[in-house]
């Protein structure tokens, strides 16, 4: 889609409700859904983290959508995609701040001109023990983007087109660092397998962009 349609339809947005869990459900994991049914979420104290969805313009003015392939360490996100963001810091003012200031940290935008569309609905990662916030952004020029080097092994540009194809929908078999050969929806995008809290997130994006596009 040309980024100026995207940008004159996206206000729109705004007045949308959120899809929600409805929307998270279609791209959860039978196990994490089973997991959640007798997890007493709040007695596990968990910590919290903004992430940003970052819409833009690409040099052909096709609208494009940044996600990050993280770099492989010891930990549950190793060698994953994701949106750029990380945990909430005390001199953070808020979760959009934390949002935006790690989406500058880790790829190289700046918070400054990340124009905010909607606050998504909060969601809950057992294995890392963290409450997700995530937002949607939308950037009015191409930006330069230089992925953080101790954080991001690579920068993903997504075509707006491509993420809004159904035929981008998969079902895979893979493995984590917690579980072994588990059946997952996902969405295959840039030739790499987005599933778990990424693709629930994207889900809901999805069914919004659906809505007024």
């Amino acid at each position: 889609m040309d980024f100026q349609e995207f940008k004159d339809r996206i206000p729109k947005l705004k007045k949308l409700p959120l899809p929600g869990e409805e929307a998270h459900h279609k791209l959860i994991p039978a196990t994490r859904l089973d997991e959640l049914s007798f997890l007493d979420i709040e007695e596990r104290n968990p910590l919290n983290a903004g992430v940003m969805a970052v819409f833009y313009p690409g040099e052909d003015r096709h609208t494009r959508l940044v996600l990050i392939l993280r770099k492989t360490y010891q930990g549950v996100h190793s060698n994953q995609i994701g949106f750029p963001g990380g945990r909430q810091e005390t001199s953070d003012r808020d979760l959009l701040h934390t949002a935006l200031r790690e989406t500058e940290e880790e790829v190289g935008i700046p918070q400054s001109e990340i124009k905010v569309l909607k606050e998504l609905t909060k969601l809950y990662i057992p294995p890392s023990n963290f409450w997700v916030h995530p937002f949607m952004g939308m950037l009015e020029y191409t930006p330069e983007m230089v992925p953080q080097e101790t954080e991001v092994e690579k920068i993903l540009e997504v075509e707006l087109a491509q993420f809004m194809d159904k035929k981008c929908f998969v079902n895979q078999t893979l493995s984590t660092s917690y579980a072994k050969n588990i059946e997952v929806p996902a969405f295959l995008l840039n030739d790499q397998i987005v599933w778990g809290a990424t693709a629930m997130m994207l889900s809901e994006i999805k069914v919004l962009l659906q809505k007024v596009l």
